[in-house]
């Protein structure tokens, strides 16, 4: 069994690859099982520590087991990261455990690897603007990966506290990305030809009257029924789209609207796999507003870490035995 560190995974998961593996899985189906349960510890302060548990499982193929913890005060009280994990991948024919995965590098890769195979899909072949909203460890993965789809001439960066936004538009530019930081969210929404918002808003910070025409909107945050990111004006303009049909039973983005009657299932036009299977059709016109809300799910951990075994089998060489800090 081995240990994949960090480095080796980002080196595995480069973003042409990975992508066009996630858009090859998605030819075929859900892994024969997959599940998601999601655990809270309440805190005097509002903010819960969270475990997340992700199995999936295709018969004869591989077993997966992902275990994600959200401890929201980690950094100020233990500087620690908030969110730890680890993925571990059995064979699916003997049952025994063949890599663990660092899975703070599998999480950045494959959520925004999800995010630009749906941006690949959707957004216009014309976008030149994107706009990140959120700083967090995440952001600059999910601009890389737009990046890697679409030909970006201008990186906006806002988050709600400023310096963050500076930080991470600083970081970009000496990748060579052409990033700069913004105060104004709203100004922003309305230049942006493509919007990625990964936060962990509990109230909506996207307004959808702002959104220019043409746009398409990534929305990675709300993962929990008390979060979310769009409001109400986002759903009504856009065309909806989802990385799977489980995304919308457990997003705020869904479950409020849904209650209040302002969107009803039938008004989400489809899911990454109908996408790339050409079951339905992605954006009909140049000014069309798209949306895709990236829920993860184990379906994809698995898609993914299918991958990377693949790439170690096929390298025939194992990943640097370091421990994984947990």
């Amino acid at each position: 069994m081995e240990l994949i560190g960090a480095a080796r995974v980002h080196e595995l998961l480069a973003y042409d690859g990975l992508i066009e593996a996630l858009r090859q899985a998605h030819l075929g189906g859900m892994p024969t099982m997959s599940d998601r349960h999601i655990y809270q510890q309440p805190h005097p302060d509002g903010r819960p520590d969270i475990l997340i548990l992700l199995p999936a499982w295709q018969a004869n193929d591989g077993i997966l087991a992902k275990v994600v913890t959200s401890f929201p005060r980690n950094r100020e009280l233990h500087e620690r990261p908030t969110v730890n994990s680890l993925y571990i991948f059995m064979n699916g024919e003997t049952g025994a455990p063949e890599a663990i995965f660092d899975g703070e590098a599998v999480i950045f890769r494959k959520t925004s690897a999800d995010s630009a195979l749906g941006c690949s899909l959707l957004a216009r072949k014309d976008a030149r603007t994107l706009l990140m909203v959120g700083a967090g460890g995440l952001a600059p993965y999910l601009v890389r990966a737009h990046c890697s789809v679409r030909h970006i001439e201008r990186v906006l960066v806002w988050n709600r506290t400023h310096a963050a936004g500076e930080r991470l538009a600083a970081a970009l530019s000496a990748e060579g990305y052409p990033a700069e930081s913004v105060a104004d969210l709203d100004a922003a929404l309305g230049e942006a030809d493509i919007v990625s918002s990964a936060t962990m808003a509990e109230s909506p910070i996207i307004k959808g009257r702002l959104l220019k025409p043409g746009a398409h909107l990534d929305l990675v945050g709300s993962f929990t029924p008390q979060m979310r990111e769009s409001d109400d004006d986002v759903l009504q303009r856009a065309s909806i789209f989802v990385d799977h049909e489980q995304t919308t039973k457990r997003s705020g983005d869904f479950l409020d609207p849904y209650a209040r009657g302002v969107i009803t299932p039938a008004d989400v036009k489809g899911d990454l796999f109908a996408l790339c299977q050409g079951t339905v059709a992605g954006r009909r016109a140049e000014d069309e507003i798209t949306m895709m809300k990236n829920g993860g799910g184990s379906h994809i951990d698995y898609f993914v870490s299918r991958y990377l075994v693949e790439r170690l089998r096929k390298a025939k060489v194992g990943a640097p035995r370091e421990m994984i800090a947990v």
